[in-house]
């Protein structure tokens, strides 16, 4: 990973935030998200195809990831850049990538917590800044104080430990560090991988499944996928739920519409 390249994954890490300078919905909710950002990452270093299979293992387990009441617990924005960013870095294939993904996840959520409480407390002085500007009516105080003074506490805390840490895992030369990294621990990452994007899907499910029918339609395409993805494809899978989806939605609601007119 060269300089340059550290330097635009670190920046995503930032615009990826809550609060960023893009907003929320640009920021947060898109290039904040593990798919999103793996396909990022992936264009960045030159390797979109792996990005993609890890940033699915990231979107799987955090599939459950909310912040309730502004409580941060983990980073998402952090762990998805840094964690991809890292296994590209460590490995070439998706079996020993995987491994390394989170690792490097762990680590940028963890940073990532820290410097969302840090920039909680030093926004206390802005907020008082901008509530002073209020009392005087004076928006270019407010201005300084939420926009500016904002988004520098915000970038700061984001962009520069990010690219310490991208250029740290830059500098170790990547395979290098690998050969000392046992064996079992990589294979103990993976299974705890694949652990932790079944909660996730599982996660998905409580809130998509509302009827034992619903969960026999999600099986059946899962069947699908497991047993014969050699001969069928993802769009395929897909259309032909788009297909149940609107035989089973149509005899409902015709069901609906018969008991409705029989009262």
């Amino acid at each position: 990973m060269s300089i340059f390249q550290a330097v635009l994954v670190a920046l995503f890490v930032y615009l990826g935030s809550i609060g960023s300078i893009v907003g929320n919905t640009i920021g947060w909710y898109n290039l904040g998200r593990p798919l999103v950002a793996s396909f990022i990452v992936g264009l960045i270093l030159g390797n979109v195809p792996l990005a993609l299979e890890l940033g699915l293992l990231l979107q799987l387990a955090y599939l459950g990831s909310v912040t309730p009441g502004g409580a941060m617990a983990w980073d998402l924005s952090y762990a998805s850049y840094i964690g991809i960013a890292g296994a590209l870095v460590f490995a070439t294939d998706f079996a020993t990538a995987q491994g390394f993904v989170w690792i490097f996840a762990g680590i940028g959520g963890a940073i990532g917590v820290a410097m969302w409480n840090l920039s909680y407390a030093l926004n206390i002085f802005l907020n008082r800044i901008a509530q002073k500007g209020a009392d005087e009516a004076n928006p270019k105080k407010m201005f300084l104080a939420n926009v500016v003074g904002g988004q520098t506490i915000g970038f700061v805390l984001r962009f520069v430990p990010a690219l310490i840490i991208l250029l740290t895992i830059s500098a170790t030369g990547g395979t290098n560090v690998a050969d000392y990294i046992p064996t079992w621990l990589t294979q103990g990452l993976t299974i705890f991988g694949g652990m932790m994007a079944a909660l996730g899907m599982g996660i998905l499910l409580s809130f998509l499944v509302k009827k034992k029918v619903h969960f026999a339609i999600f099986m059946f395409g899962f069947i699908l996928m497991a047993y014969f993805s050699a001969q069928i494809t993802v769009l395929a899978v897909a259309v032909i739920a788009s297909i149940i989806a609107f035989i089973y939605y149509t005899i409902v609601d015709g069901q609906k519409k018969q008991l409705g007119g029989n009262r």
